[in-house]
């Protein structure tokens, strides 16, 4: 009997843990808005700016080191003068001091570590980077939810809108679609720091920092594919002029 309670006690746990995906794979498929991301090393360095402000609190990106942003333009000093500030080496992985344990108990489960997340949100909806920016300015307000916020493309998430003093506050119309489904419609009720605006384009630099993050070198490998397509090119044509000179004279 015990055993029987344990594993029901698992079943509904793992099912409450699932329900957002499940019901979003049942549901409608996603809108997801297009991600301006940009390779601009200024737009990199606010992205890192923001992440390292808003983000690496609760969430680490624990495969990178922070020297590793010297690669986007920034020195060894402006690493050490503006994003480390509990006495961490520019060597040092970009882990964070709280606890998995502990986070369980705040939030419902762990936050992910980031440093693959634009890669690992890809889906048949959209890119990586289009889920996140579509996501990061979906939240609205909702009393119902612990942390008082909800997301329009993530039902009922654990996370709180941690950007809402740069965003401010959007309320959220629900209506109910003929086939069943919902939408959500949103709107801002309460401006914060940031225009409209200068919201989006924080949140597109902050989502351009993160798929930089993903695969630092992926401008690198675009440069190095096309040189080596441009010498296979190359290389076909002296191929082709060898191969007619060779067989010119066989009948």
């Amino acid at each position: 009997m015990k055993s029987r309670l344990l594993s029901f006690i698992k079943r509904a746990a793992a099912v409450a843990l699932f329900a957002p995906a499940l019901a979003m794979a049942a549901g409608a498929a996603l809108h997801l808005d297009k991600a301006p991301v940009s390779t601009d090393p200024a737009a990199l360095q606010h992205g890192a700016k923001v992440f390292v402000n808003y983000c690496l609190n609760c969430h680490g990106a624990s495969f990178i080191r922070y020297n590793r942003l010297q690669d986007i333009g920034l020195s060894e000093q402006m690493i050490r003068d503006n994003l480390l500030f509990t006495g961490e080496k520019t060597g040092d992985l970009m882990k964070i001091a709280m606890q998995r344990d502990d986070a369980k108990v705040w939030f419902g489960k762990a936050p992910p570590d980031l440093t693959v997340v634009a890669r690992a949100r890809a889906s048949e909806f959209g890119s990586g980077a289009d889920w996140l920016y579509t996501y990061l300015r979906q939240f609205y307000r909702d009393p119902a939810r612990p942390t008082g916020w909800n997301n329009a493309i993530f039902a009922n998430v654990g996370m709180p809108h941690v950007l809402y003093e740069l965003q401010g506050e959007q309320a959220a119309k629900i209506t109910q679609n003929a086939d069943g489904t919902t939408h959500t419609a949103l709107e801002l009720v309460k401006p914060g720091k940031l225009s409209v605006a200068e919201y989006d384009k924080t949140i597109a630099d902050l989502v351009s920092f993160l798929v930089w993050m993903g695969e630092p070198v992926a401008e690198k490998r675009k440069s190095i594919g096309t040189i080596v397509l441009l010498f296979l090119a190359g290389l076909f044509v002296l191929s082709y002029a060898l191969k007619k000179n060779y067989w010119k004279d066989i009948h």
